[in-house]
């Protein structure tokens, strides 16, 4: 019989804890941290070492949004297809695991910002703290057109859209399991640069440069890609070791690439095959440790903004009035970066992982209490 490296054998690994999936999330948690806290230092890495570390920006949050279609796929796919989850109940989860957090780093904000300035020391940059921007942040609106979401943590912008593709994942999930794994994986490809098309011809933007007030129109193409490549890898069955092959080479082009220019299109084709191959490979030694600094990427990716504003508020002041020199500047920059990753593994430990228990029991109780009775059911049919 022939060897194929690639088939419709229903022999596809299924998604699994503490493998290169998880791996992949905490990865780029921390190279989005270092993105955000490039410019900080006394010269941004971006003019210091390579244009690389402000330009990658964009496509590290393309791959978390592709990346969370494709999990979110492979996870809740087969109980929200067959009924055994509501799309309200999905819904529910998705957006109590994200909202909580997103609003304590927000009110947290604003304490940082009447407090600082009542001390005298305002922020070096007040536009970015207005308060006509706040109110659609807190709501998790300001994706959808809605005036406000600039500043304060701007990096919500993506939950905000992603909140927007929870509630379409349903109807996505309908269509998709109607077709076969190519065509699903043609239709989300042919979709995506079309919508790239149209965001041209109406806006004069690349789809993954719409302005954060239409960033939902940004995430949703890329969150149903994720989705039509977690169809087709639940189909098609690709051997491990190609996937591992397929993984790398794209990992080591990717880079390279991005070393020299930006290349959108052809850097979002490796990043989805770089998801592509890590769910093809099967997790046979999965790693507590790998899990849960997944986990951990959430909170990483919620606090790192008021980590850098709440540090280096402080940093530039003692900067300013002892008139540090580079090498110590450069200390106080690395020192923040460290303090990036503490508050978040700290913020999940003692916040945020608490509250979720808490909404996971709720949830629980929720399901598991009786339907009251209200008598015979009278139809109205006939």
């Amino acid at each position: 019989m022939a060897w194929t490296a690639i088939s419709t054998r229903n022999e596809t690994p299924a998604i699994a804890r503490g493998g290169w999936l998880d791996a992949l999330r905490f990865i780029v948690a921390s190279l989005i941290i270092l993105h955000h806290f490039q410019a900080a230092g006394p010269v941004p890495l971006a003019e210091l070492i390579n244009p690389i570390f402000e330009r990658g920006g964009f496509l590290l949050t393309n791959f978390f949004l592709i990346d969370s279609g494709y999990v979110l796929m492979r996870v809740y796919g087969p109980s929200v297809g067959a009924g055994k989850m509501s799309a309200g109940d999905f819904f529910a989860k998705r957006f109590l695991r994200v909202y909580p957090a997103h609003l304590l780093m927000g009110l947290v904000l604003v304490v940082l910002v009447v407090a600082s300035t009542a001390a005298g020391i305002g922020p070096r940059n007040p536009e970015w703290f207005r308060w006509d921007q706040l109110p659609a942040q807190l709501t998790l609106t300001q994706a959808f057109g809605v005036y406000g979401g600039l500043g304060w943590n701007a990096p919500s912008w993506s939950i905000s859209a992603l909140v927007g593709c929870y509630l379409a994942f349903p109807w996505l999930l309908k269509a998709m399991r109607r077709m076969g794994p190519w065509a699903v994986l043609a239709g989300v490809v042919v979709l995506y640069l079309l919508a790239n098309q149209a965001t041209h011809a109406l806006f004069g933007y690349p789809v993954y440069q719409m302005p954060m007030m239409y960033g939902f129109w940004r995430a949703l193409p890329l969150f149903i890609l994720g989705m039509g490549l977690a169809v087709f890898t639940e189909k098609v069955w690709i051997a491990p070791k190609l996937a591992a092959v397929v993984g790398i080479v794209s990992a080591v082009a990717f880079f390279a690439l991005e070393l020299h220019g930006k290349h959108a299109l052809v850097a979002l084709t490796l990043i989805s095959l770089i998801i592509l191959a890590a769910g093809a490979v099967p997790v046979t030694r999965p790693s507590k440790l790998i899990e849960k600094l997944s986990v951990i990427s959430f909170s990483m990716f919620i606090t790192n903004e008021v980590t850098r504003i709440a540090f280096f508020g402080v940093a530039n002041v003692m900067i300013a009035k002892l008139a540090l020199p580079v090498a110590a500047q450069w200390g106080l920059w690395g020192l923040g970066v460290v303090m990036a990753f503490v508050v978040a593994f700290g913020f999940h430990l003692l916040v945020d992982q608490p509250i979720q228990n808490r909404i996971k029991n709720w949830l629980k109780s929720r399901r598991r209490r009786p339907a009251p009775v209200v008598g015979p059911v009278v139809s109205l049919e006939g």
